[in-house]
């Protein structure tokens, strides 16, 4: 299977944790990428932490992801970590 140039793009649908109605597809260049622009976007309400976890899907691998996005510090990580 070939791999994507690091900088192409791709499609991924994301959504809020508990909130699978409100999928949106983004284009990004990976899952930390799209988990981003998702929460930029569409703005879902964060914890008492200030975070929002997203689950992002590569739409070309199925591949899933949890992401937590730290609205603070506008960065994304695992779930759970």
């Amino acid at each position: 299977m070939t791999q994507p140039a690091p900088d192409a793009t791709r499609r991924f649908s994301v959504y809020a944790h508990g909130d699978a109605r409100h999928c949106r597809q983004i284009e990004g260049v990976d899952f930390e990428d799209a988990a981003l622009a998702f929460v930029h976007d569409w703005g879902p309400e964060p914890d008492e932490d200030g975070q929002v976890s997203v689950i992002v899907i590569d739409e070309d691998t199925g591949r899933e992801q949890c992401l937590c996005v730290d609205l603070a510090d506008d960065r994304a990580d695992p779930c759970g970590v």
